[in-house]
């Protein structure tokens, strides 16, 4: 990587030429309903559409053009990715589309990455998220969480959860960022935004200062560290809804990887803590449908009487049965039951739901049963007419 002699940018002798081609890319991207556009010194700018990286334009980003784009984008902020090697902010396109942007320098220059974030705050029921997801928007206290791998559409479905409380609840709601993806206006609530590094100095620090700001609902980006996850612990325990995320692929992995965040002499209390305040887990997958874009898959997890056994006794290898089991009592479903429910509905191919399955030989033994029934219906009928 180059040395910078002097990291300051004079804004004046900038053209904004490259921000111009950065726009034309953009808009081609979300044309073709991409996800990411990656922008890399010497290379051609691609995107990640449906899943997959493809190129959008056999432009090569020269490596002074991808610096350059850098200033320009950053402007007094260049300094810290010079400091820092990375920075995080929002570019906004235009009204309908936003941007989460990563900056950052590699072996050869600079690289950029765009995350799409429609400015419109999506409903539960436009994401086509179980109807369980509603029951969530009416808890008063606890830890409420959504997880899966980058990419998996966390945040979106956070945001519909707290879109949907801002047009049904009087209460006061706050959400610490890194960077703010989607920008709630008041409704029935008050919703304050903070931001890391501009409104805030870390997430932990932000959690514990909301405990004096009134809130009744607090969003945390991502739980990051034991301190941002005991502090969140303990404003769920003291009447608060925390909403978070964590990269974690389901629910059984995630009160795992909370409860091993701490020494061994602390599980123990953390687990203690975790049985009492944990309400549920949403875990994500996206997954390729019919129509040639991506579905999500969805586990999740209702806390009851079993569950909270579990977490107590060190007993998470049981919570996947517990939550199968649990699919017609309190509508939980595993990842396996929400694949055959897309299969069964006509949104994935047969081929799709094994490749993302957790036990591919008891869903195939599933799809079996329910070819088979078909098959003996259609029997049924032929011979009736």
């Amino acid at each position: 990587m180059d040395s910078f002699q002097n990291v300051e940018v004079d804004v004046r002798s900038l053209t904004f030429e490259m921000t111009k081609r950065l726009k034309v890319y953009l808009t081609r991207l979300v044309k073709n309903k991409g996800s990411d556009l990656h922008i890399k010194s010497n290379a051609p700018v691609r995107g990640r559409i449906a899943g997959d990286i493809v190129t959008l334009s056999k432009e090569v980003i020269l490596k002074e053009e991808s610096l350059t784009l850098a200033k320009e984008l950053l402007r007094s902020r260049f300094k810290e990715l010079v400091e820092n090697k990375s920075v995080d902010f929002t570019f906004k396109l235009n009204e309908y589309y936003n941007f989460r942007a990563n900056i950052f320098f590699q072996i050869d220059g600079v690289s950029c990455v765009f995350r799409t974030i429609p400015t419109k705050i999506p409903t539960i029921q436009s994401l086509g998220l179980p109807k369980v997801i509603y029951d969530f928007c009416f808890l008063n206290r606890g830890l409420l969480l959504v997880t899966g791998p980058t990419g998996s559409g966390k945040t979106t479905t956070l945001a519909s959860i707290i879109n949907e409380i801002n047009h049904r609840r009087n209460k006061h709601i706050i959400t610490i960022e890194d960077p703010i993806e989607y920008v709630f206006k008041d409704n029935k609530c008050i919703v304050n935004q903070r931001a890391i590094g501009q409104d805030a100095l870390d997430f932990s620090t932000a959690l514990r200062a909301s405990l004096r700001e009134d809130p009744d609902i607090i969003l945390v980006g991502e739980l990051r560290d034991m301190e941002t996850i005991e502090t969140a612990l303990h404003a769920a325990e003291t009447g608060h809804l925390v909403l978070s995320t964590l990269h974690t692929i389901d629910a059984k992995e995630t009160i795992g990887r909370l409860v091993n965040m701490f020494p061994g002499n602390e599980q123990n209390r953390v687990k203690l803590s975790l049985a009492s305040v944990l309400q549920g887990v949403i875990s994500q997958r996206l997954v390729k449908n019919l129509q040639g874009g991506r579905t999500a898959a969805i586990e999740i997890l209702v806390k009851n009487a079993r569950i909270e056994a579990m977490i107590l006794e060190n007993r998470e290898n049981e919570i996947p049965d517990a939550i199968r089991d649990g699919k017609d009592t309190y509508k939980t479903q595993t990842f396996d039951q929400a694949l055959l429910d897309l299969y069964k509905a006509g949104i994935i191919s047969k081929k799709e739901a094994f490749l993302n399955a957790t036990n591919r030989n008891d869903l195939k033994l599933k799809m079996d049963i329910l070819e088979d029934n078909a098959d003996s219906d259609e029997f049924k009928i032929s011979i009736k007419r």
